[in-house]
């Protein structure tokens, strides 16, 4: 471990997919004690998975921190509850003493024109992404302003940027994101509390393979300027960097990391 995060008590949503394992993995040899948070039944998060496949992943990945040497729990999450979120902040202060971080990073996918989204996948898709994003700092700030300060990292996407010609109700949880994440940041600023948004281009995880049908791939990494997709490290380390206090100086911003894309 080189301690980056060393004692920091890191909380992360949708801790069974691609990116949250990831960070879990990473954040966890940088010294952080890690509380793994998913949805125990998951069709919703990952139509294509095994209905609990994401949390026998979390567990596994809470089983392979441990043993080699971290700290790691795994705790049931429905980012769209807030009793969920209650009890999960109260698991981390009871557990490791604290919580330092939040990365908010569970979240869906619509891959959809306008005229085929419904109300009810519009409702769905706004519940996990925005309205989990806010319970999340909601019930994550009391417990860092007991613990004199932290960090919360919140993943908007590219499309919170720049449009994409589909998923409208995906682009727009992913806008309001990045402005919750400023508003916010102002608000808490004075209680040490940073509050940043990861903005992922298109990345080889499980949520996307899951999401975008097979046959949109090559014209997908054919707008990248890197001409690939991103690996679930590539965006750790971005985590990483915000977790720490390296980035003791950011709140209220993107941290953009998507090969490219957003350039031209």
């Amino acid at each position: 471990m080189t301690g980056r995060l060393e004692k920091k008590v890191v909380l992360i949503s949708g801790a069974g997919g691609g990116l949250g394992s990831e960070q879990a993995r990473l954040m966890a040899k940088e010294g952080a004690k890690i509380v793994a948070a998913n949805l125990q039944e998951d069709p919703i998060i990952a139509p294509n998975q095994p209905p609990d496949g994401l949390w026998k992943k979390t567990l596994a990945l809470v089983d392979d921190i441990n043993q080699n040497g971290g700290e790691a729990i795994a705790v049931s999450l429905d980012v769209t509850k807030e009793q969920d979120w209650i009890d999960v902040v109260s698991e981390s202060e009871m557990t490791f003493g604290s919580l330092d971080v939040l990365s908010n990073n569970a979240g869906i996918y619509y891959h959809a024109g306008l005229l085929e989204h419904t109300v009810e996948k519009f409702h769905q898709i706004v519940n996990i992404n925005q309205l989990g994003v806010l319970l999340g700092m909601k019930t994550a700030i009391p417990a860092m302003q007991r613990a004199g300060g932290g960090s919360i990292i919140n993943f908007s996407s590219i499309y919170g940027i720049s449009g994409a010609g589909l998923s409208t109700a995906y682009q727009s949880t992913k806008g309001a994101v990045r402005l919750m994440t400023r508003s916010a940041a102002m608000e808490f600023v004075e209680d040490n509390i940073r509050i940043n948004t990861i903005c992922p281009g298109m990345f080889d995880t499980n949520l996307f393979e899951s999401s975008i049908p097979k046959e949109a791939w090559e014209p997908l990494i054919s707008l990248v300027p890197m001409k690939r997709f991103g690996k679930p490290h590539e965006i750790a380390y971005g985590a990483i960097f915000l977790a720490s206090d390296e980035s003791s100086f950011m709140t209220g911003t993107d941290l953009v990391i998507d090969g490219g894309y957003t350039c031209p």
